[in-house]
């Protein structure tokens, strides 16, 4: 379940980054981001059936940091929308990154001991979500 949610966020992300691109606006990224909040759903069954089965802090921090980013996310992006990216308000997008990049190594990482195969579309998913962020970035769109 957590590998569907780490690579659901990742290339829901990439497409968001692209249709920042596209667009030059974040219409399309602010709609993926309730699929995103959606997922927390599936992370937290995945968190409850860690922690029934005692599956250690190492599977169960993955979900536990998602959870705790999409809070972040909703408050600051659909309960009381702040504008923190441009300008930058480090205060508020330093945690909102943290949080984001380390979920997605939290969840993906476990992936590496328990199926390679699955490690390595999160590998890939992961690439693609960074390379369409340097693109916007580059575009004045990140």
């Amino acid at each position: 379940m957590m590998w569907g949610v780490v690579n659901a966020v990742n290339v829901l992300q990439t497409v968001g980054f692209l249709s920042r691109i596209r667009s030059g606006t974040m219409t399309l990224n602010h709609r993926l981001g309730y699929v995103m909040i959606a997922l927390a759903a599936p992370a937290l069954v995945a968190l409850v059936a860690f922690v029934e089965s005692r599956a250690g802090v190492v599977l169960s921090l993955g979900p536990v940091v998602y959870v705790l980013f999409v809070a972040l996310m909703l408050a600051v992006d659909y309960v009381a929308p702040l504008e923190f990216r441009s300008p930058p308000r480090y205060g508020i997008l330093v945690p909102y990154l943290v949080l984001f990049f380390a979920a997605i190594l939290l969840m993906g990482l476990p992936m590496f001991t328990l199926n390679r195969s699955y490690w390595l579309v999160t590998v890939a998913t992961s690439v693609l979500l960074l390379m369409s962020m340097v693109v916007a970035l580059r575009k004045g769109v990140g």
